[in-house]
């Protein structure tokens, strides 16, 4: 059997905790697995072209299925921290970096690590 390599283990740890988080907000419908899929095929490639984006590839999925679910169903995550006002959506940052997490620009303040929104909104935590 063949070793996994980094990039393997990279891509499959991004699809773990982007649907991680989609199973906390309780948005992990069979179609919205679909686009998780999608990104991950697409961050092959794109890993592939820049191998040092490696550490980036779980930031950035999430950022893709994020702008996917707005464009078909709306804002997701929605913010937990602030309870008034209009709803609105977590982002992610670093936009490009390693260790990414959940933002509300709002507050100013981290909510979650990607994979970890289950802690920070009383869900399903993630392991």
């Amino acid at each position: 059997m063949d070793p996994v390599t980094p990039l393997e283990q990279a891509l499959h740890a991004a699809r773990a905790l982007v649907l991680a988080d989609l199973v906390a907000g309780q948005v992990a419908e069979a179609d919205v697995v679909s686009l998780v899929e999608d990104s991950v095929v697409q961050r092959r490639w794109w890993v592939e072209q820049w191998p040092d984006g490696v550490t980036y590839v779980a930031g950035l999925v999430a950022q893709d299925v994020q702008d996917v679910l707005l464009e078909r169903y709306g804002r997701w995550p929605l913010c937990p921290v602030c309870p008034t006002g209009d709803p609105h959506a977590l982002d992610v940052e670093p936009e490009l970096g390693p260790d990414p997490h959940w933002v509300c620009h709002k507050a100013g303040v981290k909510v979650a690590s990607v994979g970890s929104l289950g802690r920070a909104t009383g869900g399903t935590a993630s392991s």
